[in-house]
């Protein structure tokens, strides 16, 4: 199990990392950890100024609005899945739909809510058809994705489902294989994005566990395993 990143305080700053500062249609990431109102203005900046309006890729055609993410602006736990269905599309807010609707009660076993965490998807535009996300709709989206994670700077991500997982630890490995452990991450891969140390805890997606339900016990033991992490004390049954 990967230690638990030691966190700088409020406003310290982490020279020397490698950012990855030369892309013009994006801002610099956020270098140091911020104070509560700091991130959330920082967040704010980068969906209004540079998710809402793109045009990267194919995706941006047939939104009706983007799904940048909600929650905690410093929060411990960053909850990823891969994209908006056509609830989340509609509303411009992430996991409002049916499984949107079980996320809510996984976060409430875990004892928390949905203000205390913060939601995101890998793609801020919702596939047609809510299918998967192209490698080259991932790849295109995802560094808005590193850059909301530099600012929330969390001690664990939970990646929902396989290709939040394979993002987000830049494998192909398969979701059953890496779920139930936790992964370091960024991985060697992202290292040139500079994103701060957290811990990484795969596990099934809400969609996948409601066509297959047998599969919720799983998922129930890899949220106990970040409950643990985070000392949150589990509740008896």
């Amino acid at each position: 199990m990967p230690k638990p990143p030691e966190r700088p305080g409020v406003g310290a700053t982490t020279a020397g990392m490698p950012f990855l500062a030369d892309d013009p249609d994006l801002p610099r990431p956020c270098d140091r950890e911020l104070a509560h109102d700091d991130a959330a203005v920082e967040l704010a900046r980068l969906d209004e100024n540079f998710v809402r309006g793109c045009k990267k890729c194919a995706l941006h055609a047939q939104r009706n609005k983007t799904v940048f993410g909600i929650g905690h602006p410093r929060p411990t736990i960053v909850f990823v899945g891969e994209g908006p269905g056509a609830d989340e599309d509609a509303q411009g807010i992430p996991f409002v739909g049916r499984a949107g609707q079980l996320l809510t009660r996984m976060i409430a076993a875990m004892t928390l809510t949905r203000e205390q965490v913060y939601i995101c998807n890998i793609v801020k535009c919702r596939p047609p058809g809510n299918r998967t996300p192209t490698e080259d709709e991932s790849s295109t989206c995802s560094p808005y994705l590193y850059r909301q994670l530099a600012i929330l700077r969390p001690r664990v991500i939970v990646a929902l489902g396989r290709p939040a997982t394979q993002t987000l630890l830049a494998t192909k490995a398969p979701i059953g294989r890496l779920r139930g452990q936790f992964h370091d991450f960024p991985p060697p891969a992202l290292a040139h994005y500079g994103l701060p140390a957290a811990a990484l805890m795969p596990t099934f997606h809400p969609a996948y566990l409601l066509r297959s339900p047998g599969e919720k016990a799983k998922a129930w033991e890899d949220l106990q395993q970040v409950m643990r992490y985070l000392d949150i004390p589990i509740p008896s049954r």
